[in-house]
């Protein structure tokens, strides 16, 4: 199709029209709880169930713009199906963040995000079932002494400090704020304008360069790269269209710098696992002493523990916007595992088919895998330009392709035969103890 001024143009409004239509739209924020709500619930013993209430939301002006970006898809010639895709998940959104509280909030949360049980796009698995595997195989070396520090001794302050000189050094004069907030819906939230850090929140050493690699170095960087995107402003959105590949994007930052740890893998797994009980109608006292009981004992601690703590904020994520009383979670946490396999996987398969160039792309903006192909096409017709910031792991292009290169031969090596006989040897084998 030749590249006319005029389709390009029409491209540009319709990107416009749909950014316009997602920014009322700030799902983390409406779903998080104020602090005293985990006091009371701590200071009850975890015996009295949490008393939550909502924003009334008016998303009409959602809907309404919508309706004028409609006309534009429809004459958006190759970006007509991407645009499409972004208006429905933007549409659902909408529609989610108006039944808050009830059960028809899990429905919503599941279209979008997708459900435990659900069966994956390309396979046979759900995430439940990625959740469970990798639990098992984290029990399985939950005996080992892997030379942690003792506790999360790092402040929100110390977090903050850590995380104003990474995104000074690396963002210049276009660096976010760093704040310390008392309300937040996680320990840490990001956009290119502002990172916010929960007051109450502790850290271990890993968490803080997790915080680091996952939120500044993905989640702040897409969003000023999309930014920079004038011509499809839609790249500078984080609607729920995207969530899947930035988490995953994100959690790959965390392994492909050296910062992922056992504690953070058993988090994405059991919230998986959480989100499943509350699905089958486990309400939230029933969600958090199951999580209380899977955290190493601090008995005799004055005041709430760390454990209780830590169990709650597990809890609280499952259950924000849902029904507390069970049978209706909120669903987000599905897409991490899922996330980072699709994105390690999509990366291999990239330099295996020789197309590198094609790395840059995920870091232009806020995207999903099965945005590429059409990005591609609108790169060719100069829409999109490359990205300001990459993260120092992306940018070294000999140590990824090579690493990548490496794991897509792994993975198409067969080592059944290898993989059983050295589980044979092992069993055999006394554990190893030194003198």
């Amino acid at each position: 199709m030749p590249a006319t001024k005029a389709l390009k143009n029409r491209i540009s409004r319709a990107t416009l029209a749909l950014r316009e239509a997602e920014q009322p739209l700030r799902i983390l924020g409406l779903l998080a709880w104020p602090l005293d709500v985990r006091n009371r619930f701590l200071a009850s013993g975890g015996r009295e169930m949490p008393r939550v209430e909502y924003p009334q939301v008016d998303t009409r002006s959602v809907e309404s713009a919508l309706q004028a970006a409609r006309p534009l898809i429809a004459e958006a010639g190759p970006a007509r199906e991407w645009l499409e895709r972004i208006a429905e998940r933007i549409s659902m959104a909408s529609h989610m963040i108006n039944n808050l509280g009830t059960p028809d909030f899990f429905a919503d949360s599941s279209r979008l995000y997708g459900a435990p049980d659900q069966a994956l796009t390309d396979s046979g698995q759900s995430p439940l079932d990625l959740a469970r595997r990798l639990r098992g195989i984290i029990d399985r070396l939950s005996h080992l002494d892997l030379g942690a520090p003792v506790g999360a001794n790092a402040s929100a302050e110390d977090v903050s400090r850590r995380m104003t000189a990474a995104v000074h050094k690396f963002f210049g004069d276009e660096a976010p704020e760093i704040e310390i907030v008392d309300n937040l819906s996680a320990n840490a939230t990001a956009g290119p304008d502002r990172i916010r850090i929960r007051s109450t929140a502790k850290f271990t050493d890993r968490d803080v360069e997790q915080l680091v690699h996952h939120e500044a170095g993905i989640h702040v960087t897409t969003g000023l790269n999309g930014r920079h995107q004038t011509d499809l402003p839609i790249l500078a959105a984080s609607h729920p269209g995207t969530t899947r590949t930035q988490e995953g994007l994100a959690v790959f930052a965390e392994f492909i710098t050296g910062c992922m740890d056992l504690d953070r893998l058993s988090r994405l797994a059991d919230r998986v696992l959480g989100i499943q009980m509350a699905a089958e109608g486990a309400d939230f006292i029933e969600v958090y002493r199951h999580f209380l009981d899977e955290s190493p004992d601090e008995a005799g601690m004055p005041g709430p523990t760390a454990a209780q703590k830590a169990a709650f904020e597990q809890t609280r994520r499952i259950f924000r916007g849902g029904v507390l009383t069970g049978g209706a979670p909120f669903t987000k946490d599905v897409v991490y595992l899922d996330g980072l396999l699709r994105v390690h996987d999509f990366l291999r398969s990239v330099v295996a088919a020789g197309r590198a160039d094609v790395l840059m792309l995920l870091f232009c903006g806020k995207l999903d895998l099965d945005d590429v192909p059409v990005l591609c096409q609108l790169a060719e017709l100069g829409l999109v330009r490359p990205p300001k910031f990459l993260p120092a792991w992306a940018a070294d292009r000999r140590f990824l392709v090579s690493y990548l290169a490496y794991s897509g031969f792994l993975g198409r090596v067969r080592m059944g035969k290898v993989h059983t006989r050295y589980a044979e040897v092992l069993e055999q084998a006394p554990e190893v103890r030194f003198s």
